[in-house]
């Protein structure tokens, strides 16, 4: 007596109804398990994807030079990188005499949020905005790092050579100090001085847990910034590769740094030097240990449900030993014996995969809908892999029961009470 595949599944979801309450407690662990992998892939996934926007706006080609690692706009944390030299801007010029693979180098100072213990602020009549990023731009990092205008322009060459108090603010700024939407034209007050908006950059894409600190920036001319903060020197230095030459770019780039640096064969570089590819690896490695310790997590969750799934494999055998016995006594195989009682334990574990997933896409979408700051989205092979691995589990702990179940003795198994 032979039962098709898809009369075990009937059975076996038959036995979980019954059975429901036992069922559920039984596939709880790989619920959780299930739950954890999905809603850890899907949030990683999408902070990832908003990183990566992140630095492909600053451009692919681009290779970004400063004093220290980290985030240019914080200071270092590490004591040895914030004595290090300033970069000098200079060096701009060095860099695109020399190295033939760079297009093009631009300049950026970046101001404190706080100068000589007072915080930078920007403000109109009834309205203020402390939350704010100022740099002075080289009036060709429109080109090198070009960003899209909700309304106006970036400034000229010669705002920036006569230091004219023109400036670029982000949308966040605009939203803030503006909420008429009409910013262009106007005029606000930064850290004592008057500064005319002449553009407004278009919501920035990517970003950090949906953040993006380009909407809060103001940008003025490198010059204006000069001469307003002479004792600042957080220079950085971005140099554009040509197409499709910036591993050459970055190694002539750092060869060049490293002369200007008058650093010795043997010595470490003192300054940073990356490219957004690699700022991207760093961040995955970040995400990776996040990941196991997820897969750790959900690993103890599908432990737990498989040994609970292996006991009530054994008990069904125990309590369907005389079935077992008519079967084997009607012809059954010992292989469709182990297929009937591997099918009920996969499908018992498949849904547990299930009801984890469904759990899952449901706190995901909570969690984007309440923290919009927070990107999530549910990859394709987070799905399949979490259904994947909760069917693996069923067939790994239910190979034994069946087993067992196979290996009763027909006569044996007809006398059981």
């Amino acid at each position: 007596m032979n039962i098709s595949v898809g009369q075990n599944i009937g059975m076996a979801i038959d036995g979980v109804w019954v059975h429901r309450f036992r069922s559920l407690l039984t596939i709880l662990g790989i619920v959780i398990g299930i739950t954890t992998v999905v809603t850890v892939a899907s949030l990683l996934t999408g902070l990832r994807q908003g990183v990566v926007d992140f630095f492909q706006e600053l451009g692919p080609d681009n290779i970004f030079l400063f004093k220290s690692s980290g985030d240019p706009s914080q200071e270092p944390r590490n004591v040895k990188e914030r004595q290090r030299r300033a970069l000098k801007p200079e060096f701009a010029e060095y860099i695109k005499r020399w190295c033939n693979s760079v297009d093009d180098v631009g300049l950026t100072l970046l101001l404190p949020a706080a100068v000589e213990g007072k915080p930078i602020t920007a403000r109109v009549p009834g309205y203020e905005s402390d939350t704010i990023n100022v740099s002075g731009r080289s009036p060709n990092s429109d080109a090198i790092t070009p960003r899209d205008f909700s309304s106006g322009r970036f400034f000229t060459s010669e705002e920036d050579h006569r230091g004219a108090h023109v400036a670029l603010i982000g949308a966040s700024v605009a939203e803030a100090l503006y909420p008429d939407g009409h910013a262009v034209g106007k005029t606000f007050m930064m850290d004592g001085g008057e500064y005319t908006v002449v553009g407004v950059y278009a919501k920035a894409k990517g970003g950090f847990f949906g953040e993006n600190g380009q909407d809060n920036a103001i940008d003025i001319p490198l010059h204006t910034a000069q001469s307003r903060y002479p004792q600042i020197d957080r220079i950085m230095i971005t140099a554009k590769a040509k197409t499709g030459r910036r591993e050459e770019a970055y190694q002539e780039v750092e060869g060049a740094m490293r002369r200007m640096r008058h650093l010795p064969t043997t010595a470490e570089d003192d300054f940073s030097i990356s490219t957004p590819d690699q700022i991207i690896q760093q961040f995955d490695r970040i995400t990776g240990l996040i990941g196991l310790v997820a897969i750790a997590i959900s690993g103890l969750g599908l432990l737990v449900g498989g040994i609970g799934v292996m006991n009530i494999m054994l008990m069904s055998v125990t309590e369907r030993t005389r079935e077992i016995g008519v079967r084997k006594a009607l012809g059954a195989r010992r292989r469709d014996i182990i297929s009937q009682f591997l099918v009920e334990a996969t499908t018992l574990t498949g849904l547990g995969g299930v009801l984890g997933i469904l759990i899952a896409v449901a706190i995901t979408m909570l969690l984007g809908a309440l923290v919009p700051a927070l990107p999530s989205k549910v990859p394709a092979w987070a799905l399949i892999t979490g259904f994947s691995m909760s069917v693996g589990v069923g067939v790994f702990f239910g190979v034994w029961p069946a087993v067992k179940a196979a290996r009763l003795d027909p006569v044996e198994a007809l006398r059981y009470e």
